[in-house]
Order: structure tokens, then C-alpha cells, then sequence
């Protein structure tokens, strides 16, 4: 029976009851047509507004905590402290069973029974801890990143969350903001090509089926430029670099059908993100078609008191309502003012009907008026499955970048991978048993006993072939040097040593600004104490932003950059020591030579005096530049082949490369296409990144890369207002130390 026959019965099968008086009420409920499947969604959401109170209305568009308490004693008391009629849940349990209880309150003890929408932070896995996405980055492989979503939606749904703050697209490029670590480094180009994997991984093919979970794209917009990277600050963005910059990963995860966005704690130019008409209603709904909604951060909505732009809650609420955020999380603003604000004519119903059909289509295409509760299964079911596991144990180790790696005494081979000759290793340093901070800022619901540390994964992964001695050496900061005894000991014992350093889990992530990338100097004197006795150094680093390598680049034969791995990180971490694994990862973001240089990214544009303006202390090259990453084998890339010289502006251009492994070890080769306009009616950067591809490549085998310059989407740049230009001329197309050019003809 189709849709249309079934309206028509319904209307026949209601008016013979209302003729015949039978049963009024149960009349009522077959015209309700939100709790009918067999409806449109969109006719579903307009008869529910129209069923709804204004109170009703506004309470969906808040959002409260719940689940800090997961003691089975206290949930019949969290329970009833619950409004059955609120929008959505901030949820912190990992219990299904509670969040069915609290959806049940909804649907049973509610007027209308909508269904509550339960979000968390499920920023890089649930309980399955993967890489920080700056790590991920580093892989350049999207289709990991997808998948490693997909089991995060997973774990999460099956623990009764509908909706995720993640994917965070804010292009950054000052590492001392501490946010960086969540996102996918300084590139428009690479954010937006995530951006698109993760909606992907986390929403599936239809987010009404089971184990997809909504994504919600952050923090829109320009908030990673806040001044000197203290978070929470005051961003000067110019239209220019708002549009060339941090728009198109906003962008393209819309185009994906990402269900929502959340709005930024930053004042953009003089105007707050939460109160930013041109970027949530111009832009992101005009202009873009966005139909899904916006949330504002956690108290960025009275924040607009304390960013001088509100008198007061009331203000706040009416401000950034008008601007196009829809729901308020957790500081009731909206809940305090909203109906006064209709009342006085200052807010009119029409538009909170707009707000709310945006909250409840999100709703509706979660199937969450069909299929309200998830399902209910054992622990050890959820988590940490086979193929969970192996997925995060590889974008660890492709995450993982080799910033260098030398030849030690007489060898002319490089210190790493670890020749069966060292057979004393001394393992030392905060890192090396590890099992919390290795997990990284937002670990969702990530234990420590679930992860193996790089001492334990060493032992397994080498204890057959070397000998390990282990000494903390130091603690991650402090003035305590008396532990520097036993790590020499523990060295002079040892042929090669390896010193695991990096950063606590808090010292990036939200609110974790710091003036200096260097790592506390307890740290960089255990190495200069170990390099004292002579041997080659391994650094293993763990980190999650760039750091500043100028004085211990200069202790260590090799460095291993493996950020903040995850649970499974460790293993990858031994398997790459070993030579079970080739390092393929390569820099999503520039390692500067000094604090000082910030800001330094690669797409920077040319300077007015070339060579000159540059500090006279130190040099003008950052110390890892972006895309930089080593390899055990050697890639040989033959010149590149163009289909022609010329192209036109309707037509296509065709580059291919091909690579040769020439050396002994398999691996996976990431390559990095560039575009330079050396003229244009602006100034552009020097280069841009338009295409990667990662392939993997076996040891005396070549592939061939190919990249399809369309001249809109590739050669084009796009102006202060988001409107594209295309001009003729000549232009470059780079790829390593390569550069070959062509002309594009009107």
C-alpha cells in the first residue's frame, strides 16, 4: 500500500469513528501522524509542532548533564530528577540499561512522548581509544579514519549515545592553542578531506539504522586563531582567510549531510561566534542548505556577557538565538528566557518553530520516535572487539611519523629498526609505563587497564632477541634529578638506549594553552645526561602538538613522533621499533625550530623583500616541515607526466608519478600534490595542497599516482565573500622537490 492510499484510509477510518462517536480519544491517536513510520518526515515534524505548547518547544532546544554517577543505587534518583520533556542529554554513563530508564521517562511521562537525544564527547573512540585526530592527520589514510569512527558510533550507540561532538575541523596552525591535538593539523585541504571521513564513519549510509551515531562539526568558526593560542580568546579573522582558511571543512562536511554544528567560544572580528549571524544563518543555512541544527559550546551563550556583547542572560539568549543557534547546552539561558522573549514580541513562535523542526528532523532521522531505546548487551560484547582492535592498532602506527633516523658507529646502517646485534637495550624515561596520558585529552570512556604500555609492548615485541633494562629516569616535570642514577646505570648496561618523553594527557586539549612547545626541562636534562655515556638514542616522543626539538634533535640519532596512540598505540610503537612495521606517516603540521617562529605553516604567502624580514637569531626553516615523515625503505619518484602543457578553463589535466620502491622493506608512500598561482588578482601562498594519495608499494615494485586537475575545484581561489574566481595564466604543480608548469588559456 503506498503512502498516498494509506492517508486515505486514515482519513476515512477517523471519520467513521468521529461519526459514529467510538472512542474520541483513541480517534485522536490515529491522527497522530509523528508516531507514524509510514509518513514523510517532514509531515511528522509539522504535525508535532503543531501539537506542542510553546514550553514544550523550548524545552527541546536545551540540553542538560546526566550519568556523572553510575552507582546502580543512585540511578533511580538521577532518574527522577529528570525533566521527561527536555530536548537533550549530556550522558556520561556507559550503561544502556540506565539510558533506556531515562528514555522510557520520556516517551511515557512526557505529554507528546519525543524522545531525548543522548550526546558525549566521542572524540577519537569511545572505549576503544584510537590516535588524537592531529595523529590521524599523520596517516593520511581517510579510509582508516572512516572506519575508526564507525566503531566508535559502535561502541558508543551500544552504550545508548545518539550523537557525538566530533569531528573538530578548526584548521590551526599556533600549536601553543591546545586544542590542536583535536583537530587535523594546519591544511584547509586535509581538514576538509576528514572532515568528510569522519561524518561519514560516525552517521553511516542512513543515521536511522543501528550503531550510527550523529556528528556535529566544531567549532564553527575561526576559533583556533585565537591570539598568542590562549584558548577561549578573541579571534581577528579577516573575510579573507575566514573564507580561504577555515570555511571549506565547514563546508564539506555539510555537503556530506553532517546533522550538526556546534558554534565557537570565539569573538570572530568584533562579533561572537554564538551571536554570528553572517556565519550561522547567512552561510551555514542560506547559503550552504544546512536542515540540520546548531548547538552552542558548553556556556558560550552566557558567555556573551563576559565577551561585552550581552547586557545580561536575557540578551545572550535573544542574541544568539537570532543568530542561529537553535540549542543551548547546559547553561539555561534559553529555558529561562525564551517564552518571555515570545511574550514580548521579541522572538516570535514562528521562528522557534523553525529552531525546533530543526532539533526534532535530527531526531526523526535517527529513527529515534521508531526505535527509541538501543540495545541491551554484556560489556565485554561492546568493546574492544577483534576488529576494533586491529583498526586502531594500524592508524596508530600509520599515524606515527620517523622524524629522523642516522647511521651509529661503524654501520652504515641507521640506528632504527633495531638490529639483532643490540642485544642490551635500556628503556627509560615518563612514558615508558604509561598507561593514562598515552591515551591522550578527551579519551572518552577509555580505562587505563585496557591499555598496554610501551615497556610491556617492547618486552613482548623484542624480549626474545634483546634484553631490556628499564628506569624511569624522571618524572614528566619537576627538579628531582636523583632518579638520573639509576637510568645511567641502566644504560651503561645497554648498547642502544631508548628515552620515551612527551606531554601529559592535560597539557593540550581544551584549556591547555602554553607558551612554550618545549618539553619541561627535567626531560631534555635526562637526555643530555644520557648522551654523556656515548650511545645511540632513541627518543620516542608522545605528544599531542608540535613540540620544540632544537636542543634534543641534536641528543638523538633517531626520533619517533607517536603523539598520543591510544590504547593499542604501544604495540604499533614496538612493531615500528622492531621493523615489523614501516613507518608511512608524514606531518600534518610544521615542528618549528623555536617557539618563536610561530606562526610558520607551509602555505604561508611570498613576502614583500624576498630573504630579508626574517629573525636574525635563528634561521628561517622550520625544523620538520608539514609532510615531512621517513621511511625503511627508499622511494624513488620518476618526473612527472603531464597530458598536456595547456588546458583549458571547461577542460582537464591529467599528472601522473611514478614511485619505485628500491628498497628491502614494504611500505605505503603518501603523495603530496601541489598547486602555486605565482599571479593572480590576489596574492596567493606560495603552494597549496589540492590531492594526497596513499598506496601502499612492495619492496622492487612501482605504482603510478594519478591526480585530475579540475580547474574550478584545483586551480581556482576564493574571495572575501565565498565566491570563486578562475583566472588564466600560468601555474605550477609540485610535488617534492619537483615543480613542473602549465598554462591555463581563457
Amino acid at each position: 500500500m503506498n503512502i498516498f492510499c494509506k492517508k486515505i484510509w486514515y482519513c476515512l477510518f477517523v471519520i467513521t469513528l468521529e461519526l459514529f462517536n467510538v472512542n474520541s480519544f483513541y480517534a485522536q491517536e490515529c491522527t497522530s501522524v509523528y508516531k507514524n513510520s509510514d509518513f514523510p518526515v517532514e509531515q511528522r515534524i509539522n504535525d508535532l509542532i503543531q501539537r506542542m505548547t510553546l514550553h514544550e518547544k523550548v524545552m527541546q532546544m536545551n540540553q542538560w548533564t546526566m550519568g556523572k554517577n553510575l552507582n546502580p543505587n543512585n540511578v533511580e534518583d538521577k532518574i527522577n530528577e529528570f525533566d521527561p520533556e527536555i530536548g537533550s542529554i549530556l550522558y556520561r554513563s556507559i550503561n544502556p540499561v540506565y539510558r533506556n530508564e531515562i528514555q522510557r521517562k520520556a516517551i511515557e511521562e512526557s505529554r507528546l512522548g519525543i524522545p531525548v537525544i543522548f550526546a558525549f564527547d566521542v572524540i577519537h573512540g569511545y572505549r576503544t581509544v584510537f590516535p588524537i585526530p592531529l595523529a590521524q592527520a599523520c596517516s593520511w589514510n581517510t579510509e582508516l579514519v572512516e572506519q575508526s569512527c564507525e566503531v566508535a558510533a559502535k561502541e558508543a550507540w551500544l552504550s545508548g549515545v545518539n550523537w557525538t561532538f566530533s569531528p573538530m575541523v578548526d584548521v590551526a596552525r599556533d600549536p601553543r592553542w591546545g586544542r590542536v591535538s583535536e583537530g587535523y593539523g594546519e591544511d584547509p585541504y586535509v581538514n576538509a578531506r576528514f572532515a568528510v571521513a569522519a561524518v561519514k564513519g560516525y552517521q553511516g549510509h542512513d543515521l536511522s539504522e543501528k550503531y550510527t551515531i550523529a556528528a556535529c562539526l566544531k567549532h564553527f568558526v575561526g576559533y583556533s586563531m585565537s591570539e598568542g593560542g590562549r584558548d577561549y580568546n578573541y579571534t581577528d579573522v579577516s573575510s579573507q582567510t575566514l573564507w580561504e582558511t577555515f570555511m571549506s571543512p565547514f563546508e564539506a562536511g555539510v555537503s556530506v549531510g553532517v546533522a550538526t554544528l556546534m558554534s565557537g567560544f570565539n569573538d570572530i572580528t568584533g562579533v561572537p561566534a554564538t551571536a554570528n549571524h553572517y556565519t550561522l544563518t547567512e552561510v551555514l543555512k542560506n547559503k550552504w542548505g544546512h536542515d540540520g541544527f546548531v548547538i552552542s559550546d558548553w556556556g558560550s551563550i552566557k558567555n556573551l556577557i563576559d565577551q561585552g556583547v550581552a547586557q545580561d542572560r536575557k540578551q545572550a539568549a535573544l542574541k544568539s538565538f537570532k543568530a542561529g543557534v537553535e540549542m543551548d547546552m547546559v547553561d539555561n539561558v534559553y529555558l529561562e528566557n525564551m517564552e518571555e522573549l515570545v511574550k514580548e514580541k521579541k522572538i516570535s513562535e514562528e521562528d522557534i518553530n523553525e529552531a525546533v523542526r530543526r532539533i526534532l528532523r535530527v531526531k526523526f532521522h535517527l529513527g529515534l520516535f521508531d526505535q527509541p531505546y538501543v540495545d541491551v548487551i554484556k560489556e565485554k560484547d561492546r568493546y574492544l572487539q577483534k576488529r576494533d582492535v586491529d583498526i586502531a592498532t594500524e592508524i596508530a602506527a600509520e599515524s606515527m611519523v620517523l622524524l629522523k633516523n642516522t647511521p651509529y658507529g661503524n654501520n652504515d646502517n641507521n640506528i632504527l629498526p633495531l638490529d639483532t646485534s643490540l642485544k642490551n637495550i635500556a628503556v627509560i624515561g615518563p612514558m615508558v609505563k604509561d598507561s593514562v596520558n598515552i591515551m591522550g585529552f578527551w579519551e572518552g570512556m577509555g580505562k587505563s587497564e585496557d591499555v598496554k604500555s610501551i615497556y610491556e609492548s617492547l618486552d613482548e615485541e623484542l624480549g626474545k632477541k634483546h634484553r631490556l633494562y628499564y628506569a624511569l629516569g624522571c618524572e614528566f616535570d619537576g627538579n628531582d634529578t636523583t632518579l638520573f642514577q639509576q637510568a645511567r646505570e641502566a644504560c651503561q648496561k645497554s648498547e642502544a638506549v631508548i628515552i620515551c618523553l612527551g606531554e601529559k594527557r592535560n597539557w593540550s586539549g581544551e584549556n591547555g594553552s602554553r607558551s612554550s612547545l618545549a618539553l619541561p626541562y627535567i626531560q631534555e636534562q635526562l637526555v643530555s645526561e644520557i648522551k654523556k655515556l656515548n650511545k645511540p638514542i632513541i627518543i620516542v616522543l608522545s605528544n599531542g602538538r608540535p613540540l620544540e626539538l632544537i636542543r634534543l634533535n641534536n641528543l638523538a640519532d633517531a626520533i619517533v613522533e607517536i603523539w598520543q596512540p591510544g590504547t593499542y598505540g604501544a604495540n604499533a610503537l614496538a612493531g615500528i621499533l622492531s621493523g615489523r612495521i614501516n613507518p608511512s606517516g608524514k606531518l600534518a603540521i610544521t615542528f618549528p625550530l623555536t617557539t618563536g617562529q610561530i606562526p610558520i605553516h607551509y602555505n604561508r604567502r611570498p613576502s614583500a623583500v624576498k630573504n630579508q624580514g626574517n629573525y636574525k637569531d635563528i634561521p628561517e626553516q622550520p625544523l620538520y616541515t608539514f609532510g615531512h615523515g621517513l621511511s625503511y625503505t627508499c622511494y624513488e619518484y620518476d618526473t612527472i607526466k603531464l597530458s598536456s602543457s595547456k588546458i583549458k578553463m571547461n577542460g582537464k589535466l591529467y599528472a601522473e608519478l611514478k614511485v619505485t620502491n628500491n628498497g628491502t622493506f614494504d611500505g605505503k608512500e603518501t603523495i603530496l600534490w601541489f598547486i602555486s598561482d605565482p599571479v593572480a588578482n590576489i596574492s596567493r601562498p606560495i603552494k597549496e595542497l589540492k590531492y594526497f594519495e596513499k598506496k601502499e608499494i612492495k619492496a622492487g615494485e612501482s605504482v603510478v599516482y594519478r591526480f585530475n586537475i579540475d580547474p574550478i575545484r584545483d586551480l581556482s581561489y576564493v574571495d572575501g565573500y565565498g565566491q570563486k574566481h578562475l583566472e588564466s595564466g600560468e601555474y605550477y604543480l609540485q610535488v617534492g622537490n619537483q615543480k613542473v608548469q602549465f598554462e591555463l588559456e581563457d
